[in-house]
């Protein structure tokens, strides 16, 4: 047995504890949440996206042949912990449409497909062996004949999944099309005239094979990963009930090959992200337009609309666009307008479109229409000057030269609606140096040669911080330890005590306890099934009237021995394009929780989508920063309207599950301002999430869980965060940079991040590991003072949280 082999075979059963006992959860009560089917039905139908159609709708009690084993081995959701909800109920391809009432089903070619599917089952894999697909049965000639004898249209489903800790590849059956699939689309397209193709994916794949056969296709329909209403969405998109009104939120590319990181991306060691700022369709807009295949904010309807502006007027902060949406076809619909901003090239070489704005109708009735508002701020023209070249180094700025406003969804497509010109440069804000990367390496910045956008090579600005001088001189002040006064956290709550005295009566010991959580996942301090507990997890704490703080798994719905409702996929969510209605949904979501017994939910996922590879995109919104920040707010919102905690995830760079603990993610520091930590910045200052969880990963050099930089510096000073950061399930053991002797849980604190979670280390027995209080009241040591600012963190938080509410309530009953 191979060395490899010995390694896993040691830490499979370990991974195992990642998963739930499916045998105990199937046994709980199936609790369906009122209201939760027919808005998680709504929502899965108005993300899918509509890439062709000359078909759709179909007729009422029209007869079709289904084909596609995935018609039976649906793909819900995404695997992993992101999705990996114990529904209440599943309803797939075939049942939906059968259950329907509104087609009829080919019965004998259903069956078939039952018969051959129960004799070959589709094999989920254990963790991070996640199925891709499933193998297709085999047709021929004579069965597609005997379908068509029955209908002379045809729907063939295509699937595709995905799940953390393993991207999709570029092989058959992932990116590409099988054999079977291929041959299974001959087949039909030679004997059906009308065909519609379902997509049932998770991630975007290679769709450069519906060119050859788009004459024989009458519809090709993206129904992504709509949950336990999965089945039924679908017999209402096809049927006219729901009418499609998704856009895509990343761009489809011809070829893989095409898209900007297709060179960087995939590496074990670091990825270098080369195209910059220039993500998705910042890229393809830019210097390469005649690549795309469907582009960003693409999307067809059964309607039409017209899209008019009424006014477009200055305001305090920048600018109100008044449009008129009117719907001028025959079928009730929403529909969606974005607002796009092309600024000069400039010195600092920016994109010819950026996503500035957006709004979706309510539901409008043939010849009807609504007057949207979106409202555009004068920041959103700027662009981050890391070098100085415009005169304000390290700073946001206005450059100077003519900015001009676009209208439309598909933002290949979006006309000209409004132009001014700046005269100077003008710094927005100034900031200073972070997290800038420590190697030299090349990446892309637009020039105009002879009026043509070219993307040349230049090299990385890299660090020159003194970032041990900075910690230095920001230690924070520390309150005298006093022992136990017998203050309790609900004195806080009230006024009655300073958080400075309640904190200085913690011992050592309780402070170390407070900044980890209960070691294990499903711990016995929280709701069955936890993804970990955290606050009161020793009975001195627990005494002094801190709750057991419990965690879930999120982002598809909450991750519990419960029962509780699968939600569409992120990806879903985000190409509805309209923050209402998520935020609705997250409010039942947030009721759940509380029916449920957890209290943070780790969820919103909100990484960019930078390359289709990526394994976890499911979870994730889009490859646009500024959308992926309004989504993720109106999640947030929704959530915590009930009093729970969202927990936005994976701050930041978590961009590929290949060797997720272990690779760098290298970028400059402009991409990550303006790309990546953007959408984290909009929803903290928009929706001011309680939680945000640390990746994984390495960025520039640095774990997560260790960025001194991102979570003090970037997320608490400039943008004024005061909730807590906790680390994503275990962490990597690290030793700091600017400290030599601080390591582990004293290199944790000392950056900010205040939870270790679930508590533990993987390969190691749940005890304290002494890293924390190692180098306390050494030269260059942890100090009292930070560890009580996380604590200060840590308990802020839990007076808000729900468990605070539930254990006041319990020991005043007592």
């Amino acid at each position: 047995m191979s060395i490899k082999q010995k390694i896993i075979n040691i830490i499979s059963p370990l991974i195992g504890i990642m998963a739930q006992d499916e045998t105990q959860r199937e046994s709980v009560e199936k609790i369906i949440t009122p209201n939760m089917a027919e808005l998680s039905r709504t929502v899965a139908g108005e993300g899918a996206v509509l890439l062709e159609n000359r078909l759709l709708p179909l007729k009422h009690n029209e007869k079709v042949s289904i084909f596609g084993r995935t018609q039976i081995d649906y793909f819900f959701t995404g695997y992993g912990s992101g999705g990996d909800v114990n529904a209440p109920y599943k309803v797939g391809l075939l049942e939906g449409l059968e259950h329907s009432e509104k087609l009829i089903v080919n019965p004998q070619l259903s069956s078939m497909y039952e018969e051959w599917v129960m004799n070959n089952p589709a094999k989920h894999g254990s963790w991070g062996k996640w199925p891709r697909s499933h193998p297709e049965m085999k047709l021929n000639e004579e069965l597609v004949d005997d379908a068509y004898s029955f209908s002379d249209k045809a729907i063939v489903v295509i699937g595709r999944s995905s799940g953390e800790d393993r991207d999709c590849v570029l092989e058959k059956g992932s990116y590409y099309l099988n054999d079977e699939e291929k041959e299974m689309l001959e087949l039909i397209t030679a004997k059906f005239s009308d065909v519609v193709l379902l997509l049932n994916i998770g991630c975007i794949m290679d769709m450069s094979w519906i060119e050859p056969f788009k004459d024989k296709l009458g519809a090709v329909l993206i129904v992504w990963q709509g949950g336990m209403e999965s089945g039924n969405a679908i017999a209402e998109l096809l049927c006219g009930d729901i009418v499609p009104s998704g856009r895509l939120t990343s761009t489809i590319a011809k070829n893989y090959a095409d898209y900007p990181s297709a060179n960087s991306f995939g590496n074990k060691e670091y990825n270098n992200y080369t195209e910059d700022i220039y993500v998705g369709y910042r890229w393809f807009e830019t210097f390469a337009k005649e690549k795309v295949l469907y582009p960003f904010g693409y999307g067809l309807s059964y309607t039409d609309f017209e899209v008019d502006i009424e006014s477009i007027s200055n305001t305090k902060d920048g600018w109100s666009f008044k449009i008129k949406m009117s719907n001028v076809g025959k079928y009730s619909a929403k529909n969606t307008v974005c607002i796009y901003l092309e600024k000069p090239c400039g010195l600092l070489g920016n994109p010819t479109r950026q996503l500035v704005g957006f709004a979706k109708s309510k539901t409008l009735a043939p010849s009807k229409a609504q007057l949207l508002t979106i409202n555009v701020l004068k920041s959103q023209l700027s662009s981050y000057d890391e070098t100085g070249v415009t005169g304000f180094k390290s700073s946001y700025v206005i450059e100077k030269g003519k900015y001009r406003f676009y209208l439309g969804a598909d933002v290949s497509k979006a006309t000209f609606a409004y132009e001014f010109t700046v005269s100077d440069n003008l710094q927005i804000e100034q900031l200073s140096e972070v997290l800038a990367p420590r190697e030299p390496f090349e990446i892309a910045k637009a020039e105009l040669v002879d009026n043509k956008y070219v993307a040349n090579m230049q090299t990385v600005n890299t660090s020159t911080t003194n970032l041990r001088k900075k910690i230095l001189d920001n230690l924070p002040p520390h309150t005298e330890l006093t022992g136990d006064k017998g203050y309790k956290l609900l004195d806080v709550k009230e006024g009655k005590v300073s958080m400075d005295d309640f904190v200085a009566q913690l011992s050592l010991n309780e402070l170390e306890a407070i900044t980890r959580g209960d070691y294990l996942m499903n711990s016995p301090l929280g709701t069955k099934g936890n993804a970990g507990v955290f606050g009161g997890v020793l009975p001195s704490l627990q005494d002094k009237g801190i709750p057991a703080i419990s965690t879930s798994d999120g982002p598809s719905g909450i991750r519990l021995f419960a029962s509780c409702s699968l939600i569409p996929i992120g990806t879903l969510l985000a190409c509805t394009f309209d923050t209402e209605l998520i935020r609705k949904l997250h409010g039942i979501v947030g009721s759940e929780m509380k029916d449920r017994g957890s209290d943070v939910i780790l969820s919103p996922g909100m990484n960019i989508q930078r390359n289709p590879l990526c394994g976890r995109n499911f979870e994730y919104y889009s490859e646009d920063p500024y959308l992926t920040g309004m989504l993720a707010a109106a999640v947030c919102e929704g959530i915590q309207s009930e009093g729970v905690s969202a927990c936005p995830k994976h701050f930041a760079c978590n961009n590929q599950e290949l060797s997720r603990t272990t690779n760098d993610s290298r970028v400059s520091e402009r991409a990550l301002r303006e790309i990546y930590l953007k959408g984290f910045e909009i929803c903290v200052k928009k929706a001011n999430p309680q939680n945000i969880m640390t990746s994984y990963n390495k960025i520039n050099g640095v774990w997560g869980h260790y960025h001194y930089e991102l979570c003090t510096v970037i997320l608490r000073e400039e943008w004024g965060y005061d909730g807590c950061v906790m680390t994503d399930w275990w962490m990597r053991h690290g030793v700091s940079l600017e400290f030599p002797n601080i390591k582990d849980n004293g290199y944790r604190i000392r950056s900010q991040v205040d939870i270790l979670m679930p508590g533990g280390w993987r390969l190691k027995r749940s005890k304290p590991d002494n890293t924390l209080l190692k180098t306390y009241q050494k030269q260059d040591g942890i100090t009292l003072g930070e560890i009580q600012r996380s604590a200060k963190n840590i308990l802020n938080f839990a007076m808000k949280s729900e468990a605070f509410n539930k254990f006041t309530k319990e020991i005043n009953d007592e």
